[in-house]
């Protein structure tokens, strides 16, 4: 069964950002620098846009891919 691009979504914040809220991080990150700041939030826009067109076989795919591949590495 394929998941939802809701549940991919998040996975893969849940995967890359932690415990911490993805708007969150780009704010901590702009508070150590605006530059930096501005490209993660642009790097949070394409995240999501990319989930959004993304087919959900795809998602669903990659994100076993990932899992596999972690827990091949413990």
């Amino acid at each position: 069964m394929t998941i939802s691009k809701t549940e991919a979504k998040q996975l893969l914040e849940r995967m890359i950002f932690e415990e911490t809220e993805p708007q969150d991080w780009v704010e901590d990150v702009w508070s150590l620098s605006a530059v930096h700041g501005e490209i993660s939030a642009k790097l949070l826009e394409a995240f999501y846009a990319l989930i959004e067109v993304c087919p959900e076989e795809k998602l669903d795919s990659f994100l076993q891919s990932l899992l596999s591949e972690k827990l091949n590495n413990y």
